[in-house]
């Protein structure tokens, strides 16, 4: 049943890309599905370094498993951090089992793997129970990195995952933007417990601000009142001013800590480094007063990795739990903060875009023949900004 469910649905989407071709001139759709069932896509057949990814023109398109999913035409995608740990291997395991919690299929039935987690573009088709879009639609999503990526002419994304794109932003602008502000958003209000209405008068601390995911941070806490420390280097100074932040500490001039002697202490940390940073959160946040302090950098798929999955979560449980308890002690909340994609934070996020509080941060747009060069970008470090992939010419 699930077969025919299947050719049905591959039917009735070239039958639609057919129709949306006839279209094209009039709604401003363009698809390449007319010429056969494959498309292109950047994959990758086994972990590694750059070297494992390559472009294959003959992958099928996707078609819908699921009523409440869609098929989405990439008009542009992103890379982030996400995408080159994953192409290393980094979270095997964890994601192997999200993908086949059942253990059905054989080792390594991830290949081949399509990365990219960003995607801005145009709705092709929808599942009998989607309600809220239609073929057309422009949309931008971060799809969950247990699901074939966005470096690909077509992906699928469950509705819930996927949003109306900003009619403020580009599709290149737009896809810069669904992962890190996610990310964002679901530390600073699920971890941190922040909100446009406890936001007003807060001071919060940001360490590695001059990320994908600091960058948005800064954003939505200008957006909410807060006042905001960013933690960089020198040579980010004119990009945090210009997203608002409060007050600047440029970690390579002198101690970080020798310079947060100077400050009053937070409400909030939020880290996006590691290491030994969780260590300033019993010195510079104010204690027996709900202050928190987030980090996005867990032992979570590092553990599951190296120990496997029973062992890893047994280990990630008790380090989180001890950490809780020594930071609960001292009058201060430990948190750990993950991506989670939602459509519904998503459209919050596009109005505070479409409002002019939150704008994409990008240093590069490259076309679609060469991702490797913007996972080159990535992997140098010390980016001022997303790099983006355009898929689709703008001006077609």
């Amino acid at each position: 049943m699930l077969g025919r469910m299947n050719i049905l649905c591959r039917k009735s989407f070239l039958h639609l890309c057919r129709q949306l071709a006839v279209a094209g001139k009039d709604r401003g759709i363009h698809s390449s599905c007319r010429r056969s069932t494959v498309m292109p896509a950047w994959v990758i057949d086994k972990y590694g370094g750059n070297d494992v990814l390559r472009l294959n023109q003959n992958v099928l398109i996707p078609i819908i498993h699921y009523p409440n999913e869609v098929i989405i035409k990439v008009h542009a995608a992103s890379v982030n951090p996400i995408d080159v740990n994953m192409r290393n291997g980094y979270g095997a395991n964890s994601l192997n089992m999200s993908r086949d919690p059942l253990h059905v299929k054989m080792s390594g039935s991830e290949f081949p793997l399509i990365l990219g987690r960003d995607v801005s573009g145009t709705v092709m088709e929808c599942g009998l129970n989607v309600k809220y879009f239609k073929p057309g639609d422009q949309v931008w999503a971060a799809v969950p990195p247990w699901k074939q990526g966005s470096f690909a002419e077509f992906v699928v994304a469950s509705a819930n995952e996927v949003s109306l794109k900003p009619k403020s932003l580009s599709h290149a602008e737009a896809a810069s933007l669904p992962y890190v502000a996610l990310t964002a958003w679901t530390a600073l209000v699920n971890s941190c417990g922040l909100s446009k209405e406890k936001c007003p008068g807060k001071r919060v601390l940001i360490i590695g601000s001059s990320g994908g995911v600091g960058t948005a941070a800064i954003q939505l806490l200008k957006s909410w009142g807060a006042h905001v420390t960013a933690v960089c280097s020198g040579n980010a100074f004119t990009v945090m001013k210009d997203l608002g932040a409060d007050d600047i500490i440029d970690y390579t001039v002198a101690s970080l800590q020798d310079q947060l002697k100077t400050k009053d202490p937070f409400d909030a940390i939020l880290d996006n480094v590691g290491g030994t940073s969780e260590e300033l959160a019993l010195q510079y946040l104010k204690p027996w007063s709900g202050a928190t302090f987030v980090t996005l950098v867990t032992p979570f798929l590092y553990n599951n990795d190296r120990l496997g999955i029973a062992d890893g979560m047994m280990r990630t449980g008790v380090t989180l739990v001890s950490k809780v308890m020594k930071h609960y002690c001292k009058g201060i909340h430990y948190r750990w903060g993950f991506f989670a994609p939602s459509g519904p934070f998503l459209d919050e996020i596009g109005e505070l875009v479409d409002a002019g509080k939150i704008r994409p941060v990008i240093e590069d747009v490259l076309q679609f023949s060469d991702v490797r060069k913007a996972f080159q970008k990535l992997e140098a470090g010390h980016a001022r900004g997303k790099t983006v992939i355009q898929v689709v010419d703008p001006k077609k």
